[in-house]
């Protein structure tokens, strides 16, 4: 597996919402990430792909929600969130959009 390839199996996707949004103006950024990422690889994946420099790295599992519809119960899956803080001077501006 290329290095490439690895970085972007532990950084799956970013969140998007009105409160990573308001986290931002803070320089920090939040992703979804692999279930078994550490934080050491989540932090070398940000820098790798983004080109910054991290500062810091927070993580968290999210549990599943039980959920129904109609008569079927299930769950929501389980994932894992990392809220990476930037050192001061570095943004994504892939990220920003219109901010």
């Amino acid at each position: 597996m290329s290095k490439k390839e690895f970085n972007y199996d532990i950084i799956i996707k970013p969140i998007l919402t009105e409160k990573t949004y308001m986290l931002m103006s803070e320089n920090k950024y939040t992703f979804e990430v692999a279930k078994d990422a550490t934080k050491p690889e989540i932090k070398k994946a940000v820098e790798d792909i983004f080109n910054v420099k991290v500062e810091k790295v927070n993580v968290m599992n999210v549990k599943p929600k039980p959920k129904r519809l109609g008569r079927f119960e299930g769950k929501t899956r389980s994932w894992k969130k990392a809220i990476v803080k930037l050192a001061e001077g570095y943004v994504i501006k892939e990220l920003q959009g219109n901010l």
